[in-house]
């Protein structure tokens, strides 16, 4: 850690909640102190109403008014301003790789689901594209560190990240907003419209819409090549062109609808209906994979490409050819991204004199269709693939929770959920072609299919019993029964590549792969609470936590695949946590501290081979990690308006027991000396998890204050620190992140009733290049396993460069 990163960390704290909530607590609202001093915070972390000051949980929340400041409007903008939280887009597989201190699951695979879950409106979310979709026209957002198995269930290994959009109210309002972002030349526009429609019924409907003219990341490439294919049938090579993507990247088009309808009847009882539909369509679907680092100083497939830290990308289109003929792929045969989704949440709460009752029910769909041309392109081979994935899932979750007035509570719950995830994906990755076939197959390797039916039942409860009025005790278990049913196997397969990969033949079971899985899973925890007075809580816990087994469908059938290579195991966590949070100087200060000790058991990782293009999932043996968070937030009586907040983490995760398979071109003295399934292999046991900095933290001020009469100024200003890390879970030296620094500023001005306000949100200010995850670079690497080895090239999922936004708002 540099001398500059040392003092950033000593002036630096934790991030203090800023605001947030649960299904149980829409009318819960924060107070603020126009003279000066903190905001009262209310969260339901435990499903309850409480102050975030009394909550014994590690919890970080963001609050509307800072999701507006600050442009959080992605969960990766949400990474960027919160330490020990990183986010890696990906096109491929899960669509996300989401870590939080140091534990996550890579985007290679798309049967992984993500040890962070995704809480939208109390509906779980298995699928990490949902990260897109949500972020608009919020109440708040709430980041759960550690194992939450017990009150959010399914998939929660690591950690939440609860979503609660808007809800009308009983008054009208109306927002309008226009957004202009420079850098990628986006329009954003924005609004909605709320209030009582009816005695006892109140509605609202929300709308985003943007284009992007141009891009975030520049596409260098600027002459097209040619590559020649043979034709297996006539034994003829035929030359194939492929043209020059066109366009700066992504290039993004977005549409959002939420229309929501709330009925309240009676006093006692509350009912919700929320609808969404979200389509995105992006101009290419690698458009942040930047191949930064390289084992002989430029990109192997293609030197005359440079391997450096810019938000560039080379990108061609496939073949002449190919385009239009690959089923799902465009005529032209340009890269693209289209994901659609929708779903209805129906929520109802009924307030009885000593219980309330709770039921959310969920249906959501999303397709995923994507064409790949060629990153870091070569005249000697080419790539192109497209894909069409298809999830449903439907559930529901209802709990019944006690309010007696004596120290004994209860809650008791029920979770059901049926899913299914189609997978389909064409791809070329030789240049072959047989002119016998098809046109729908003559440029094709593989095309394969699979799907994956799984089916959810757990039941949960909790009781809690005050000692004494300062002394509280909770403990409370889930159990989780699950299974899942899947197939995999290749359509077709290139008849000069029938001695590597399989062809389907439905009479013969050595041409598939098939899972049938059944898992189950108790998962208990236990808290105690000291709370000697209404300034200090003190609390310690014991948690617990399960994320089912699966099914890679995303893999490939060759003749070496065996059944552990796609099946994979569950994921369990266990272990501590405690901290002492404080509210000092007559609320004018709140002051945090928290450590935690977890260990991970069969931690899901999934492994790309970028010389077999094979995906094979794993599980490590075990994994801990362990560390210290302190989070502070200062808002002096005598200047109101002024607030400043900070964070400061120490995590340290690590490997504890995993034999794994070598990274691409992994020599022996570089590690790779043993055998894995039967292929080369290491030892990982205490190297770091990936993207596992060991200190994290920021600093943010906020000050506000009338300039005239009727006109209000407001600045922020955040910054992020990170120390260095891996961004493989291998272990692989070339993907490491060196230490930085993300600042982020706002200015606004605006009238002192809200009516109209002007902003100026600029983010990452200094530009900063750095990844959230890394993929290997396929047709890089060689000699993997002996003494003649050459590292595999490095490409990382980049985070978002410089950008400013200006943004015209105006309230009714």
């Amino acid at each position: 850690m540099s001398v500059s990163g040392i003092a950033l960390a000593v002036a630096i704290s934790s991030t203090a909640a800023l605001a947030q909530d649960g299904d149980l607590s829409q009318d819960a609202a924060r107070t603020s102190a126009p003279s000066g001093g903190l905001e009262e915070i209310i969260v339901t972390a435990r499903k309850r109403a409480e102050t975030v000051q009394d909550v014994p949980v590690l919890v970080t929340a963001i609050s509307e008014e800072m999701v507006e400041r600050y442009d959080l409007t992605s969960l990766e903008k949400v990474a960027a301003f919160t330490p020990q939280f990183n986010i890696g887009r990906a096109s491929n597989g899960s669509g996300a790789q989401i870590t939080l201190r140091g534990i996550g699951s890579q985007a290679t695979s798309i049967g992984l689901e993500q040890s962070t879950a995704v809480i939208v409106d109390g509906v779980y979310y298995g699928q990490a594209r949902v990260i897109n979709e949500a972020f608009f026209d919020l109440e708040r957002v709430e980041l759960l560190k550690g194992p939450q198995a017990l009150f959010f269930g399914k998939n929660a290994t690591a950690g939440v990240v609860s979503i609660t959009t808007a809800s009308p109210k009983d008054t009208f309002e109306a927002m309008g907003r226009v957004g202009y972002e420079f850098r990628s030349d986006n329009l954003v526009g924005s609004g909605f419209v709320s209030g009582p429609i009816a005695p006892n019924l109140s509605a609202r409907l929300a709308v985003r819409v943007s284009h992007m003219s141009g891009g975030y990341f520049r596409n260098k490439q600027t002459e097209p090549l040619t590559t020649a294919t043979f034709d297996i049938a006539t034994g003829d090579l035929n030359p194939r062109v492929q043209q020059v993507s066109q366009g700066d990247q992504p290039g993004t088009d977005e549409k959002l609808i939420r229309g929501t309808l709330e009925w309240e009847p009676t006093s006692r009882l509350t009912a919700n209906l929320k609808a969404s539909w979200f389509k995105s369509d992006d101009e290419s679907n690698s458009w942040n994979m930047v191949p930064f680092r390289c084992a002989l100083g430029v990109p192997q497939p293609n030197p005359n490409v440079p391997c450096e830290k810019k938000f560039n990308v080379y990108m061609v289109n496939s073949p002449d050819g190919l385009g239009g003929s690959t089923p799902e792929s465009r005529e032209d045969g340009q890269s693209f991204n289209a994901y659609k989704s929708w779903s209805v949440t129906g929520s109802l709460n009924y307030d009885a004199d000593d219980f309330l009752i709770t039921s959310v029910s969920n249906y959501n769909w999303n397709r995923n269709r994507w064409g790949l041309g060629q990153n870091v392109p070569a005249e000697a081979t080419f790539i192109a693939a497209t894909e069409n994935t298809s999830f449903w899932a439907l559930s529901n979750e209802t709990r019944v929770q006690t309010t007696f007035a004596g120290p004994v509570n209860a809650m008791l719950g029920g979770y059901y959920q049926k899913t299914r995830r189609n997978f389909r994906q064409y791809g070329a990755f030789a240049p072959l072609e047989d002119s016998s076939q098809p046109q729908f197959r003559r440029f094709d390797s593989t095309h394969r299919y699979s799907r994956t039916d799984g089916e959810t039942l757990s039941a949960f409860g909790q009781v809690t019993w005050k000692v004494v009025p300062t002394v509280e005790i909770a403990g409370g278990v889930r159990f989780t029964h699950e299974t899942k049913d899947s197939i995999l196997y290749q359509e077709y397969v290139n008849a000069a590549l029938q001695g590597l990969f399989i062809q389907y033949d439905p009479s013969d079971p050595t041409t598939y792969i098939v899972g049938d899985q059944t898992f189950e899973n108790w998962s208990p925890e236990a808290t105690i609470t000291w709370q000697p007075s209404d300034q200090v809580t003190v609390y310690a816990a014991y948690k617990t936590a399960y994320k089912s087994g699966g099914f890679s469908n995303s893999a490939l059938v060759t003749a070496l695949t065996i059944p552990s290579d796609i099946a994979f195991e569950p994921e369990k966590a266990k272990g501590f946590e405690g901290g002492v949070k404080t509210t000092l100087f007559d609320r004018q200060l709140r002051f945090n501290v928290g450590a935690y000790y977890f260990k991970y058991t069969n931690l899901q990782i999934d492994y790309f081979n970028s010389i077999t293009f094979q995906f094979i999932t794993t599980n490590a043996g075990s994994a801990t990690t362990r560390g210290v968070e302190l989070e502070t937030e200062f808002a002096p009586n005598a200047l109101p308006g002024f607030s400043t907040r900070a964070a400061l983490a120490y995590n340290k995760a690590r490997y504890k027991d995993y034999l794994a398979p070598c990274y691409g071109g992994q020599s022996i003295a570089a590690g790779c000396d043993i055998t894995f399934q039967g292929g080369p292999g290491q030892d990982l046991s205490g190297t770091p998890t990936a993207v596992a900095p060991a200190w994290t933290g920021n600093l943010g001020i906020n000050y506000e204050t009338d300039v005239s009469d009727g006109i209000v100024f407001a600045t922020s200003g955040n910054v992020r620190y990170s120390s260095s890390y891996l961004g493989s879970s291998f272990g692989h030296p070339l993907s490491r992140q060196g230490e930085h620094a993300v600042l982020d500023a706002t200015a606004t001005i605006r009238t002192s009733d809200d009516r109209l306000e002007f902003s100026i949100i600029g983010k990452n200010l200094t530009n900063k290049f750095y990844i959230s995850g890394v993929q290997e670079q396929p047709n890089s690497g060689s000699g993997t396993g002996t003494n003649n080895a050459i590292p595999s090239d490095i490409v990382g999922l980049v985070a978002l460069p410089r950008t400013i936004m200006a943004q015209i708002t105006t309230r009714f």
